[in-house]
């Protein structure tokens, strides 16, 4: 999985990179605008949800919540964050 989302992120950087020479470089406007508009979307519907599921996966998300009994240990440490 780590290496699918390592060649994934390669494959878009050098698509998006592609389109934003076609278009600087007025060669094919029409192709570069399709390079990066499709590199962009794979970008956000693909990749960002596949690398969030990899870094998250066996976290609990309870300790990134404020619950409650997370305030209440925050409150025993003195912090100020809160305020």
């Amino acid at each position: 999985m780590k290496y699918a989302i390592i060649i994934l992120f390669v494959a878009i950087a050098i698509t998006l990179g592609t389109g934003i020479y076609l278009n600087q470089t007025e060669i094919d406007i029409k192709l570069g605008g399709i390079l990066i508009g499709s590199s962009l979307g794979t970008g956000i519907f693909v990749w960002m949800p596949l690398f969030l599921y990899y870094r998250s996966k066996g976290r609990k998300l309870k300790d990134y919540m404020l619950t409650p009994e997370n305030i209440k240990k925050m409150q025993g440490k003195n912090l100020d964050c809160l305020l």
